[in-house]
């Protein structure tokens, strides 16, 4: 036997003796979860060109095969669902999106693992309403959307679906009515409101559970599961809530919740000390709740056992939830797999990858030095430097002859691929030499489109603050204070570019990671500067930077004070293209030195993690006094870096 196979058998085992954990009371039933697949169908790492065993749907579908097996031969039935935010994410699912008229990868394997239902999440709608219409009307199943409709179009999702099935019980097969509601952030309007504004309405997450799920009630619905595009968040029930999970569950008539947005993990460590939750029992509320990760790297199951109420309604008796891994990073760095690929679904989508393969190999220029994302929180990162030159030259001949032509300009850029929960390969790492298409989209992973800003120089230095929140505060002449707080995403940290700074660790932060004020008299952002002078509070800028972050996503809400500037809608990936085509003369900011740095703090040492790979560029670290200290864990390298 191989390892593959020798790994995948043992993970089988694990998974059935997890399954006599739920024995027959009166009925069973199965829910398996996938959420947040971005994608990621194959095995396959399209930005490196290699194979992947951390990710994809062919693993996870064997996953889903022997569940289905393991409760087929018990007589429990199974439902099968995925969460949303599948459509985008790899470039198999850019490749997709252009071919609108021909079978759609995404539909073509839910249809070969026969999912029961479908939900959207917010990134399912980067393509623009057309294209996300052309790809649902190819869905074997229901498309479920409760909290966003269209104004006018008629599309191809519903407000909840009703499936009816069977269960057996004893010697007797029983009808059973499940209703499926499905709600996603409702900042997804603003996210791509270039795309969506004035076609679709978006109602809060819990207004519109309370209204369908008493609606399903009253159509006699025995269950309800909540497919929740959203994460665990506020603990208290509040207007607009873009992770609602923890509120949601408490709705009186939702039986289970199946969460996601955030690809964090539950049942698991990472929701510890929440309100109202308990990994130890798979419960919010007291109702069973999973979190599936991404990008297929586990497969949620929950098992509940039912009993009959004297009324004749179905009720949870008990229930057992789980998360089955594909991989494992082990601490030598090395990846242990424990689902092989589903050969038949591989198949399936073969052409795709294929067609994806040598579209991504294409020929688009050069790249003079090598560009990674290993260091971006604690020293330059000349990956961010190409992309902000980029916007920078896209934008500059747009405001030739308008009324700000003449303000200075700055380019807002973020990592893209910063490892974290993602994994220690998930680091954005282009070679000098030849650039192929795969090389532009590790180099700038979502579609996103360019934008412009007109901000004060108050407003520009209060969103440095929000960023400078990616760091703990570090207390002087310590050793191995852990450098980033975790819980807040690494594509949040803009880099200004055209500013100089430094950040002060020294001092507490004057924001939250959710963008919450903090501390009112904190300030991080320390020397700021434009050309050598210092910037002033009333100081115009124009500032390039991506729709996302143009209507504050990542929880910068003083860009909605900015004021937006008209342009011609540009792709920044397309711009990347014309600019290492050498088609855009090279900017300025491509040779300026790095915008921002730490103020020093002698004698202090944190402790950073990054990917294994960060090792073949060390030597740009030369005379920062960064030495290794070992992997952890969970297969990233260590570093501790002097202040």
């Amino acid at each position: 036997m191989d390892k593959t196979k020798e790994n995948l058998s043992s993970h089988q085992k694990s998974v059935e003796a997890s399954d006599t954990k739920c024995g027959t009371f009166l009925a069973n039933l199965r829910i398996l979860t996938t959420t947040d697949l971005h994608m990621h169908l194959t095995s396959h790492d399209y930005y490196a060109d290699r194979a992947d065993p951390m990710v994809g749907l062919t693993r996870t579908a064997s996953l889903i095969q022997n569940a289905r097996k393991v409760a087929d031969q018990r007589n429990i039935t199974t439902l099968l669902m995925d969460n949303g935010d599948g459509l985008q994410g790899t470039p198999m699912g850019e490749v997709a999106a252009e071919k609108q008229h021909q079978p759609h990868p995404l539909m073509q394997a839910f249809a070969h693992l026969r999912y029961d239902a479908i939900g959207l999440g917010n990134h399912d709608f980067n393509f623009g309403l057309e294209t996300l219409d052309a790809v649902l009307a190819q869905a074997p199943c229901p498309v479920v959307c409760s909290n966003l409709r269209r104004v006018k179009e008629v599309d191809q999702t519903q407000p909840f679906t009703i499936l009816e099935r069977t269960i057996q019980v004893d010697d007797s097969v029983l009808p059973i009515r499940i209703g499926v509601v499905s709600f996603l952030p409702p900042q997804t309007i603003r996210w791509d409101a270039y795309l969506l504004q004035g076609r679709v309405e978006v109602d809060d997450i819990l207004v519109s559970a309370r209204h369908h799920v008493n609606l399903l009630r009253q159509k006699g619905c025995d269950l309800i599961i909540a497919l929740a595009h959203s994460g665990l968040g506020p603990v208290e029930a509040k207007f607009g809530l873009e992770n609602a999970a923890i509120p949601l569950a408490d709705i009186d008539g939702i039986d289970v919740l199946i969460a996601g947005h955030t690809h964090m993990h539950f049942p698991g460590p990472e929701h510890d000390g929440l309100d109202h939750v308990i990994s130890e029992t798979a419960t919010i509320h007291g109702k069973p709740a999973i979190m599936a990760g991404s990008a297929g790297t586990h497969l949620g199951v929950i098992d509940l056992e039912l009993r009959k109420s004297a009324n004749g309604n179905w009720q949870i008796a008990d229930h057992h939830c789980a998360l089955h891994p594909i991989a494992r990073n082990h601490s030598d760095g090395k990846t242990v797999s424990l689902a092989a690929e589903d050969a038949s679904l591989a198949t399936i989508l073969a052409p795709h990858h294929h067609d994806t393969c040598t579209h991504m190999r294409q020929h688009v220029g050069h790249n003079d030095q090598p560009r990674h994302s290993y260091f971006s929180f604690f020293a330059p990162d000349q990956s961010l430097t190409l992309v902000a030159a980029t916007q920078a030259a896209a934008l500059r001949p747009m405001l030739a002859n308008t009324e700000i032509a003449d303000l200075p300009l700055l380019s807002a850029v973020a990592p893209s691929k910063f490892g974290g929960r993602a994994g220690p390969l998930y680091y954005t790492d282009v070679p000098a030499g030849p650039l192929s298409l795969r090389h532009l989209a590790d180099l700038y992973v979502f579609p996103n489109t360019l934008h412009a800003v007109v901000m004060t120089g108050a407003q520009v230095l209060e969103w440095l603050e929000v960023c400078a929140s990616l760091f703990h505060q570090i207390t002087p002449g310590s050793i191995g204070q852990t450098l980033v707080d975790s819980t807040m995403a690494g594509y949040y940290f803009d880099v200004i570019y055209g500013l100089d700074y430094c950040i002060d660790l020294s001092a507490p932060a004057r924001f939250w990671p959710n963008g919450n004020l903090r501390n009112a008299n904190a300030r991080r952002i320390i020397s700021p500067r434009y050309k050598g002078e210092s910037v002033r509070a009333e100081q115009k800028f124009v500032v390039a930077l991506n729709n996302y972050r143009a209507v504050g996503g990542g929880n910068v809400a003083v860009l909605n004070r900015a004021h937006s500037v008209l342009i011609p809608h540009l792709s920044i990936r397309d711009a990347l293209r014309e600019y290492v085509s050498r088609t855009r003369q090279d900017d300025p900011i491509s040779s300026a030195p790095a915008p921002w740095r730490f103020s020093p703090m002698p004698g202090t040492f944190v402790t950073a993690i990054t990917g294994p790979g960060a090792r073949a560029h060390m030597s740009e670290l030369e005379g920062r006094d960064v030495i290794e200290t070992g992997m952890n864990a969970d297969g990233f390298l260590t570093l501790q870096v002097a202040l």
